[in-house]
C-alpha cells in the first residue's frame, strides 16, 4: 500500500486511521530518514487511543510507555542505540507482548534482537509532503492491512 500525505495534518490523520486498524496490539516498524515524520505518525496512532498530549521521540530514553486504559503502547526510538543488547538491559523484551502495541523507529539498529514486525511503514519525503508505504510481514499484519484498506475506502482516502 502506498499513500501520499500532503502535510503534517494528513500524516497525523493517517496515523490515527492506522491506530484504529491495529486494535491496540502489534509490532510496527517505522522507517525513513531523519525528519520523514516517524514521530508525527506515532502521534496519530496514539490519538486513536485517546492520547492528546505531546509526543516526543524517545531518542535518549529509547522507549516511552503510554498506559491508555486497556491499551499499552510502547514507543521506541533506536536511533542512538549503540548495541541491540542494550534493549535487554532496559527490560524491553517484556514490552513486546501480544497484548501491547509497539512502535519502533529506526528498527535496523535493533536488528537481531527485535521480534518480527507485523507491519513496516516506510516514510519518504516528497516535496513538502510525505509518501507512506505499508507492508505486512505476518498474518496479523495482513489482517491489519486489510482493515486499513477498508477504513480508507470508507473515508474515500484510498
Amino acid at each position: 500500500m502506498h499513500l501520499s500525505l500532503r502535510d503534517e495534518a494528513s500524516q497525523v490523520a493517517f496515523g490515527e486511521t492506522l491506530g484504529h486498524a491495529l486494535n491496540g496490539r502489534g509490532c510496527i516498524f517505522l522507517q525513513g530518514e531523519l525528519g520523514a515524520g516517524k514521530t508525527t505518525l506515532s502521534r496519530g496512532i496514539l490519538r486513536a487511543y485517546g492520547y492528546q498530549g505531546a509526543v516526543k521521540s524517545p531518542t535518549y530514553t529509547l522507549v516511552e510507555p503510554y498506559d491508555l486504559g486497556e491499551t499499552q503502547i510502547h514507543h521506541f526510538d533506536l536511533y542512538r542505540l549503540g548495541d541491540p543488547e542494550e534493549l535487554e538491559f532496559i527490560g524491553a523484551r517484556e514490552l513486546f507482548s501480544e497484548d501491547s502495541l509497539c512502535l519502533v523507529e529506526w528498527p535496523s539498529r535493533g536488528e537481531g534482537w527485535l521480534p518480527m514486525s507485523d507491519l513496516t511503514v516506510t516514510l519518504s519525503v516528497v516535496g513538502a509532503g510525505r509518501e507512506a508505504s505499508v507492508m505486512a510481514s505476518t498474518p496479523y499484519g495482513d489482517h491489519v492491512l486489510s482493515r486499513l484498506n477498508s477504513i480508507l475506502s470508507e473515508k474515500g482516502d484510498s
